[in-house]
């Protein structure tokens, strides 16, 4: 149960930073590009069902709050 936990909490530290990193313009070549890319790899499938759920709200995505509150409701329920 303990790596569940820990995968449930490393899940919200990379929705997190995929939140934060959308705020700072990456351009082509930095060594950030790697990073937004895993980031972006590891969340969409599980943020773009959401997204497609949520209706637009004024130009905001609410789908990382959404799955963050998710994944804390299960982990929850799971023990942790």
């Amino acid at each position: 149960m303990a790596i569940i936990c820990t995968l449930a909490n490393l899940y919200v530290l990379i929705i997190v930073a995929r939140s934060v990193a959308s705020f700072f313009p990456i351009r082509d070549g930095s060594p950030f590009v790697q990073i937004v890319d895993l980031l972006h790899k590891v969340t969409e499938p599980v943020l773009a069902p959401v997204r497609r759920v949520l209706p637009p709200m004024g130009g905001l995505d609410f789908s990382p709050l959404v799955v963050l509150i998710g994944v804390r409701v299960i982990a929850s329920f799971l023990g942790c």
